[in-house]
């Protein structure tokens, strides 16, 4: 995809904030159990043709909004995803100004996780 330089530098002032992880260390926890949400903040059509098993869907444009009724817990680690690292960095950034503590976004995001071979949901 080709990405505005405004847009880029927006994203990457915005990786300064948020920490990342990879779609292998975010499989390996759930595997091991660790307790955190995986949150896809990717657009509802990209949602409803498949996403990260285990995951559940907020939407960047609805994020903020809705973000604590499902993640009422400023301490709960949170690992979002969009389609290749680029919004869900955006979105942490975002959810960091509202408070949350404990936010990740997953580098690479779905292309990342489905390249990998990863297990997904319809």
């Amino acid at each position: 995809m080709d990405h505005s330089p405004r847009f880029l530098a927006l994203v990457e002032d915005a990786k300064r904030r948020v920490r990342e992880t990879t779609v292998a260390e975010v499989r390996a926890r759930q595997q091991a159990g660790a307790r955190f949400r995986l949150i896809d903040v990717r657009e509802d059509l990209e949602w409803a043709a498949g996403r990260a098993e285990g995951a559940i869907h907020l939407g960047k444009g609805i994020l903020e909004r809705d973000v604590e009724k499902a993640a009422p817990d400023l301490d709960e680690e949170l690992v979002l995803y969009c389609g290749g690292g680029f919004r869900s960095a955006l979105a942490g950034d975002a959810l960091q100004e509202m408070g949350y503590r404990n936010v990740l976004s997953m580098a690479g995001g779905w292309h990342a996780w489905t390249v990998a071979g990863l297990p997904t949901e319809r």
